[in-house]
């Protein structure tokens, strides 16, 4: 199970809202840079970026904090003799030259979210022109998937799209539950188990993960497909610590970091 931090971007900020409210933003870093290499020194093996002004502009709006947060993660890398950890970001991503300008700067993956749904013609043409590094973004309420930085509910149902999906090729699914992301009410964990049992890729759990009971009782789970879960405002107000929770997950999941870097 992989404990992946959130850096939500917001004005070049480092943010984090409630329930995708703009309005409701907490700045936790002027510099997200430095907050990327809080993160690695607390062990983070992956970085989940989102460019919240894009997500709602739809186009990219934080680009100069995207650089200087992987130029953070080769700087790490090089300083600790070590491999660097992959990056996804989501947020904004309307067109191919987006996708692979991002990538020409170093990003492992890139998210999918609004546009996969309203434009699934775009979602398939990316997988087709960047395999393995096409994750989708299915944000969800009550089982509807919701667009535009959450503020729209669509009627599709999460599973039919998710399978959908699946067949154009994803790399994996970020599954949201809107309604529990930032108030740290725990996870859905119902919801993400049955979407994972519905599809064969993994599955990354996000949204309302409060302390480590939730991280125990998503490793409970994980053999369903759920390959990690995005942290956002719990290691940030303090409620779950990054480097122990994700020692403890590899404890429940039987994996040493050790055995990781072997891989």
């Amino acid at each position: 199970m992989l404990l992946i931090p959130a850096i939500d971007l917001k004005d070049g900020h480092c943010v984090r809202l409630k329930q995708g409210d703009m309005d409701q933003a907490t700045v936790f870093s002027e510099d997200p840079a430095e907050m990327a290499r809080h993160w690695l020194k607390q062990g983070a093996r992956r970085l989940h970026l989102v460019d919240l002004n894009g997500a709602f502009a739809g186009k990219p709006k934080n680009e100069g904090a995207v650089k200087a947060i992987l130029q953070a993660v080769r700087d790490y890398a090089e300083e600790n003799d070590t491999e660097e950890i992959p990056v996804q970001l989501g947020g904004g991503i309307r067109d191919l030259d987006t996708i692979e300008r991002y990538l020409d700067d170093g990003l492992s993956y890139i998210i999918i979210g609004t546009a996969a749904v309203k434009n699934p013609g775009f979602l398939a043409d990316a997988c087709s022109a960047f395999p393995g590094q096409i994750i989708v973004g299915i944000d969800a309420k009550d089982g509807k998937v919701a667009t535009d930085g959450w503020s729209k509910l669509s009627g599709h149902e999460v599973i039919d799209l998710a399978q959908k999906f699946e067949g154009y090729g994803v790399e994996a699914i970020i599954y949201t539950d809107i309604g529990r992301d930032g108030m740290m009410g725990g996870v859905n964990i119902d919801a993400t188990v049955k979407l994972a049992q519905a599809v064969s890729i993994p599955v990354i759990a996000s949204g309302g993960v409060h302390n480590l009971a939730d991280v125990e009782a998503l490793c409970a789970v994980q053999d369903e497909g759920i390959e990690g879960v995005i942290c956002g405002r719990s290691i940030y107000e303090g409620t779950l610590d990054l480097e122990s929770a994700q020692l403890r997950a590899d404890e429940l999941s039987g994996d040493l970091p050790e055995e990781d870097e072997a891989e």
